[in-house]
C-alpha cells in the first residue's frame, strides 16, 4: 500500500527482469494519473463494462430497439467482444416469453368455458369469432395513444378478451331467449328468426352501454393519472 501514497514512489517500484535483473517501474512505464473505472467489473470470468441508462418519457423496449439499431450502425465489436441489455429490459423479454404461453393458454380456458356452458362447439365459436373485432378495437386505440405493446398492454389484452366473451355469453343467451319465445309462439319462420334477433339485441343495448360506460369511468381515472406506476397501468387500462 505505501507504493501508491505518491506517483514517485510508484516509479521505484521495484520489478524483476526474465534475466534476473532488478529494475524499477519507471524506468519501462510513464506513471500519471488520468481519469479511469474505479473499479474492474467481471462477470462469468470476462471483464465487463456497464452503461446505465434512465429512460423517461419513453417505453424501454423502443428504445433498447433504437439502441440496437444505433450500434449496429455506428459500433464495430473486436473478437471476443459482446453487448447485451439487462436491468428492466431483461426482466421485459423474460414476461414477454411468459405471454406468448400465457394468451394462448387464457383463450384456450375462454373457449373451454364457452363449451362447457353452451354445450354446443358452434356457439363457443360464435362468441370466439368476437373476439378479435375487440382486440383490433384495443390495438388501434393503443395506436392513436402511441403505446407499445408491452407486458402491461399484454395484461391489458387479456382483461379485454374476458370482458368480450363476456358481453357474448349475455347477448348469445338473450338471442337465445327470443328465439325460443317465438318457437313457443308458434312463429319459426325466418321473419320470425330476425325479430327475435332485433328483440334480443334491442334488450341488451341500455345494460351494454351502462356496463361500458362503468368501465370507462373506471379506468379513465387510471389512463389519465401521472402518479407512481402510472406508465404501467395507463397501458392496462388503455
Amino acid at each position: 500500500r505505501e507504493w501508491r501514497d505518491s506517483l514517485g514512489a510508484l516509479e521505484q517500484l521495484p520489478i524483476y527482469t526474465p534475466l534476473g535483473s532488478q529494475i524499477t517501474l519507471g524506468t519501462v512505464a510513464k506513471v500519471k494519473v488520468s481519469d479511469g473505472p474505479p473499479m474492474l467489473k467481471s462477470e462469468n470470468a470476462r471483464p465487463s463494462g456497464w452503461v446505465y441508462i434512465d429512460v423517461r418519457g419513453r417505453d424501454i423496449a423502443s428504445v433498447v430497439a433504437d439502441l440496437r439499431r444505433v450500434v449496429s450502425e455506428q459500433v464495430k465489436l473486436q473478437p471476443g467482444m459482446s453487448l447485451s441489455y439487462s436491468g428492466q429490459f431483461e426482466f421485459l423479454e423474460r414476461a414477454n416469453a411468459r405471454l406468448k404461453l400465457v394468451v394462448p393458454a387464457t383463450l384456450l380456458i375462454i373457449f373451454v368455458l364457452l363449451y362447457l356452458t353452451f354445450a354446443r362447439f358452434d356457439e363457443a365459436l360464435l362468441i370466439m369469432a368476437t373476439l378479435p373485432f375487440a382486440l383490433t378495437g384495443g390495438a388501434w386505440f393503443l395506436y392513436l395513444l402511441g403505446f407499445n405493446l408491452s407486458v402491461a398492454t399484454g395484461v391489458g389484452f387479456i382483461a379485454l378478451a374476458g370482458v368480450s366473451a363476456e358481453f357474448g355469453v349475455i347477448m348469445l343467451l338473450y338471442l337465445k331467449n327470443a328465439w325460443a319465445e317465438r318457437e313457443d309462439a308458434g312463429d319459426s319462420t325466418e321473419r320470425g328468426l330476425i325479430a327475435a334477433i332485433r328483440e334480443g339485441a334491442v334488450q341488451r343495448v341500455r345494460p351494454k352501454a351502462m356496463t361500458v360506460a362503468v368501465i370507462i369511468a373506471g379506468l379513465l381515472p387510471i389512463l389519465l393519472g401521472s402518479g407512481t406506476g402510472s406508465e404501467v397501468m395507463s397501458r392496462i387500462a388503455a
